[in-house]
């Protein structure tokens, strides 16, 4: 499950996303950079406040010119009583200095070592964390203002932050200036967090207050513990989580029609060998039927975004040379029907290059043992897909 980590600067506002549910409550001062730090006595109050209702992460910035300054900032950050410390690090020599001196603290400090996207991260200083005893790993922008997390760093190169995060066994987090329709995007990759300050606030300024309205956006995008309890616990517990998924009584299922369609990527496709070590023109007719939301259809919580869509090629893409494009098209057709809300799928793969004309393959596919599941259940109520939706 992914938690969702709000950003604040003083207790009313550690209040408010904590009244809007937000998994962890992260202490940082916007207006001295990515990773500025409260003063500790601000800190400890709202250590206090929160009074370990969530989960409290502190920023103590980036690492200092010695190693030793990093230690002693990071132990001042971990006396206001957090559960993360966390800090920024350079990607030369420096950080690799910083991190093993920072080991001093690991035995008693869960640390989190955040790289930032837009410095060329050195991913090999996670698996010194990992040595070092860090608790976890981030993934964060140092310049706001200069772009997104998504405009400097691939979803491959995210997906292979993210494994390389599981596989040492440390938390994984993504950050850096994030907004409402990458919730979606990112919640395939799995990360144990994502973090948000600037989309949380009046404006989207991140030295702006806390806006409640926005908090409750992003925390409706990321499904909560509560959402996961809901749906094991009593299956007529929470029937948004089985209309969601897809389950439905057939004659009352009404269904929106999301597509990408002549997309043309240049790929490393083909099964001869005249065909590896250059890219082809390949193109793609994506159509996803998706069960008709119920909610407002004015921001990211009514809707499955096109870029789902174009997203999941390029991760399936990214990794390199692919004999087959029926390989692409089952892929394509089962990352997307991942997706809670997809219902069906109509995926259209073709080769451009070969020949003087197009040649591919396509293929729909569609949730049929879940639909099949749910009738059975449920084909006595015949006022179940209303009911749903009233809610």
């Amino acid at each position: 499950m992914t938690l969702m980590l709000a950003s604040v600067t003083s207790p009313a506002e550690a209040e408010t996303v904590r009244a809007c549910d937000a998994d962890i409550i992260d202490m940082k001062n916007p207006s001295d950079g990515a990773l500025g730090a409260l003063d500790p006595k601000v800190a400890a109050e709202i250590v206090r406040c929160v009074g370990g209702r969530k989960l409290v992460s502190a920023a103590a910035g980036t690492a200092r010119s010695s190693p030793d300054e990093t230690v002693a900032a990071a132990a001042t950050v971990a006396a206001t009583g957090v559960d993360y410390v966390k800090v920024g690090l350079a990607m030369d020599k420096a950080g690799a200095d910083h991190v093993q001196a920072l080991g001093t603290l690991a035995g008693r400090v869960r640390l989190v070592g955040v790289l930032f996207a837009d410095r060329s991260p050195d991913l090999d200083l996670v698996k010194l964390m990992a040595r070092t005893g860090f608790s976890g790993a981030m993934l964060d922008t140092a310049s706001k203002g200069n772009g997104r997390l998504l405009d400097h760093m691939s979803f491959a190169a995210l997906h292979e932050f993210v494994d390389l995060c599981r596989a040492e066994s440390l938390m994984s987090g993504l950050a850096g200036s994030l907004e409402a329709p990458d919730v979606p995007r990112l919640l395939p990759l799995h990360p144990d967090a994502l973090g948000f300050r600037g989309a949380l606030c009046h404006g989207r300024a991140r030295e702006a207050e806390i806006d409640r309205a926005s908090v409750r956006l992003i925390r409706d995008l990321i499904p909560s513990e509560a959402d996961h309890s809901r749906a094991g616990d009593d299956p007529l517990g929470d029937l948004r989580m089985f209309s969601g998924r897809g389950w439905h009584e057939a004659h009352q299922v009404e269904t929106d029609k999301v597509f990408v369609h002549d997309l043309v990527v240049p790929t490393y496709i083909g099964a001869y060998d005249y065909e590896r070590g250059a890219r082809q023109n390949v193109r793609f007719n994506v159509d996803v039927e998706v069960r008709r939301t119920y909610s407002r259809l004015d921001d990211m919580r009514g809707i499955f975004s096109y870029d789902l869509i174009m997203d999941a090629i390029r991760i399936i893409l990214d990794r390199g040379h692919i004999d087959l494009i029926e390989t692409i098209a089952n892929e394509l057709a089962d990352r997307l029907l991942h997706h809670a809300s997809v219902m069906r799928v109509n995926v259209r793969v073709e080769k451009l290059d070969i020949v003087a004309a197009a040649v591919g393959v396509e293929i729909r596919r569609e949730r049929a043992a879940e639909v099949a599941a749910i009738d059975q259940l449920f084909g006595s109520l015949p006022d179940l897909a209303g009911t749903a939706s009233g809610r």
